[in-house]
C-alpha cells in the first residue's frame, strides 16, 4: 500500500461518512464524535508504530486499519440509533462487510486488503484470535490506539455531566453510586473487565481503567500515563475502600509495566 493509496482511502472515508449527516442535530453530533475519534486513533496508531520502529509500509497499513476500524459505526447508528453492539450489531463485523460490499479496497493487493479487513473485523474482539504473527501485530496496534482515544472520549463525557455532550456513548447505563463485584474482581486479578458485567456507569469507568492490563506496547503505556487517564477516571468514581484499592492496583500495574518495558 502506498501513500497515494492511503490518500484515496481517506477521501472515500470523508465522502462516505458525510453521506450520513442529516438535519437532526443529535445525529450529526454522534457522527462527528466518531469522525473525530477516527482522526485521533489514526494519530495514535502512527505515533505507536513509529515509536516501536515499524517500517513505513507497516505504518501505512496500520493507519488504514485505524481509518476504517469504526466505519461500521455509521450504518449501525443510522439503523439502531446506538453505538451499543450488545443491543444492535457488532460494528467490527459490520465495518468489514461495508469495506467488502463497497469495494473500498479493490485497488490494493489481496494481502493488504485482507490485513485491513481482518483488522477492522477483530479490532473490538474481547481478545485477539489466533492469526498469523503480522496480523496479530496490527491488531495489537489498533486495539491500543483505539483504547487510548476511547478513554479521552469518555473522560470528556464524564467531565461534561449535565452539559451538551451526547449521552449515546454511555450506552444508557444508570449513573448512581453502585458498582459490580465482578468488575472489581477482574481488576484485582489483573484482568481486563468485560462490558457484559457492566451494570452501572461506575462499572463502565472501572472497565476502562482495566484496559491498562490489555495494552501491548511501551509507547501505549507511556501515553496512558502521560495523559493521566487513571487520575482523570478515578476522579469520577466513588471514594470507597474497594474502589481506591482497585485504582491503586491499576496504577501499580502501569508503573511496573513502564519500568519493565523501559528496561
Amino acid at each position: 500500500m502506498t501513500v497515494d493509496d492511503l490518500k484515496s482511502l481517506k477521501k472515500w472515508f470523508s465522502d462516505y461518512t458525510s453521506s450520513f449527516h442529516s438535519s437532526a442535530e443529535e445525529d450529526n453530533q454522534n457522527y462527528n464524535l466518531k469522525i473525530e475519534h477516527t482522526r485521533n486513533v489514526c494519530e495514535n496508531i502512527v505515533h505507536i508504530a513509529q515509536a516501536e520502529s515499524l517500517s513505513a509500509d507497516k505504518t501505512i497499513i496500520a493507519e488504514a486499519i485505524a481509518l476504517f476500524h469504526d466505519i461500521g459505526r455509521f450504518p449501525q447508528y443510522a439503523k439502531f440509533k446506538t453505538f451499543n453492539d450488545r443491543i444492535s450489531i457488532n460494528h467490527g463485523m459490520l465495518g468489514a462487510d461495508v469495506l467488502v460490499e463497497e469495494g473500498v479496497l479493490k485497488n490494493l493487493s489481496e494481502r493488504d486488503a485482507g490485513m485491513v479487513i481482518t483488522g477492522v473485523k477483530f479490532h473490538n474482539a474481547f481478545s485477539i484470535p489466533k492469526l498469523q504473527d503480522e496480523m496479530i501485530l496490527y491488531l495489537r496496534l489498533i486495539r491500543d490506539a483505539d483504547k487510548l482515544d476511547i478513554l479521552r472520549v469518555f473522560i470528556e463525557y464524564y467531565e461534561d455531566a449535565g452539559g451538551e455532550r451526547s449521552a449515546v456513548p454511555a450506552h444508557g447505563l444508570p449513573d448512581n453510586d453502585e458498582y459490580s463485584k465482578e468488575i472489581l474482581s477482574s481488576i484485582c486479578k489483573g484482568k481486563i473487565a468485560s462490558f457484559n458485567d457492566a451494570k452501572t456507569l461506575n462499572d463502565f469507568k472501572l472497565m476502562h481503567l482495566s484496559w491498562v492490563f490489555d495494552l501491548n506496547f511501551y509507547s501505549s503505556l507511556k501515553l496512558f500515563s502521560e495523559r493521566e487517564y487513571i487520575k482523570k477516571v478515578a476522579k469520577h468514581l466513588p471514594k470507597t475502600d474497594e474502589i481506591l484499592e482497585a485504582v491503586e492496583s491499576v496504577q501499580r500495574h502501569l508503573d511496573q509495566r513502564l519500568e519493565q518495558d523501559r528496561a
